[in-house]
């Protein structure tokens, strides 16, 4: 599997901006990888001006997404400000080449900066199989909370990568790379951070450090501090031969 991941910096608040620049460092990576991922709030930054910003599910970011997965060849994934029957959601949308689609609403709400004021908590994980992959998808504060990410005990029911879109600001990046690790380690699966640089509206700072770490918690890739388009190859094989080898997991249930 040929996974993808966009670090950038964000136009605060233009959302035609974002999608424009991000559409021009999707465009090489057509029919060259499988997964592409984005960050949390891609097409605005993470503002909680989402009477101005919210879109409707089915609105003009959702029709990029679809026409950017369909025109690559991957899969693609990122969040971004949507409102349904009179809410707001940090809605993380997972977008496949033939228009079928599937999303994840934010469950942990960061309420230092106010988002619990202002969108609504999801109640429901997702689970997508994409290529013989299983795959969760998770959203930036979701990663303080374990027991959001814990893999079930039933084997048939794992999923083998982990993913966290995130808008997580630079002085309190030891944290970001900590728990991606542990995340990493305690479900043993391949886990995937995607973070932003730069500085945004608010005038936070943001170095990045998007990471694909192994299920043994080994750092396969870290950008730090720039824009980066980074793609690697994930090997399934392996990940569940290390399963059989240590097989923590089955202890879950004694």
């Amino acid at each position: 599997m040929k996974i993808s991941f966009i670090q950038t910096a964000l136009h605060w608040e233009q959302v035609e901006a974002n999608r424009t620049m991000l559409a021009a460092k999707i465009k090489p990576l057509t029919h060259s990888s499988d997964i592409i991922i984005l960050p949390e709030m891609f097409s605005t930054g993470f503002s909680m001006n989402a009477e101005m910003l919210a879109e409707a599910p089915d609105g003009a970011t959702f029709q990029w997404i679809k026409e950017q997965s369909s025109q690559t060849g991957a899969a693609i994934t990122g969040s971004f400000i949507c409102t349904e029957n009179g809410q707001y959601f940090n809605r993380l949308i997972w977008m496949q080449p033939d228009g079928q689609y599937f999303k994840y609403d934010k469950k942990h709400l960061f309420a230092l900066a106010g988002e619990d004021k202002v969108f609504t908590a999801g109640q429901e994980h997702l689970l997508v199989e994409w290529k013989g992959w299983r795959i969760r998808p998770l959203i930036c504060y979701d990663l303080r909370f374990p027991e959001w990410a814990r893999q079930p005990i039933d084997p048939t029911k794992q999923y083998d990568l982990l993913i966290y879109v995130a808008n997580w600001p630079q002085p309190r990046i030891h944290h970001w790379k900590s728990l991606l690790m542990a995340r990493a380690i305690e479900n043993q699966c391949y886990t995937v951070g995607v973070n932003i640089v730069g500085i945004d509206g608010k005038g936070l700072n943001y170095s990045g450090d998007s990471s694909i770490i192994d299920c043994a918690g080994q750092v396969l890739s870290c950008a730090a501090y720039s824009e980066q388009v980074v793609t690697l190859e994930l090997d399934l094989e392996k990940q569940q031969q290390y399963r059989v080898q240590f097989p923590f997991l089955k202890d879950a249930s004694t």
